[in-house]
């Protein structure tokens, strides 16, 4: 007989991976409408916040590494959506920008937070519960961040 905390029912992991899998599903349609894929959509994101910034910066607001991330910018310059240039300062260092047609993606795809807002609530998750759902899953994240024991 299988041990309660080896069943999958169980398994935190297995919840997270599956409404991450399954909420990437769900942004494909919106997002394939303007040639983008997830990951294009979340530097997009973050250069909307700011723009003009430099590929480390960009990479660490995604939790990624920038070897992860460089091959994503150059697909995105190639398609004209940002500009990678060299630093003022540091010839080594490279600041993404966006082009115009970066910055007219905000408008186009300005129903797209609506829409997966729609997509996920339900009964426990709504607009007042939310903000709950985001603290936990931040402190989950800032937890497994931080723990260099694993």
């Amino acid at each position: 007989m299988v041990k309660e905390e080896f069943k999958l029912e169980n398994q935190l992991c297995f919840r997270l991976y599956s409404a991450s899998r399954l909420i990437t599903q769900a942004y494909h349609p919106l997002l394939t409408k303007q040639g983008l894929t997830y990951p294009q959509y979340l530097v997009l994101l973050v250069l909307w916040e700011k723009d003009a910034q430099p590929v480390n910066d960009i990479a660490k607001r995604l939790l990624l590494e920038t070897n992860t991330v460089t091959p994503l910018l150059q697909r995105m310059e190639k398609e004209g959506i940002l500009t990678r240039t060299k630093g003022e300062k540091d010839a080594r260092q490279i600041i993404v920008s966006l082009t115009s047609k970066g910055k007219k993606l905000q408008e186009k795809l300005a129903d797209v937070p609506f829409s997966m807002g729609e997509a996920v609530m339900c009964d426990s998750v709504t607009p007042d519960t939310a903000p709950d759902l985001f603290r936990m899953l931040d402190d989950i994240i800032n937890r497994l961040l931080h723990k260099t024991d694993i």
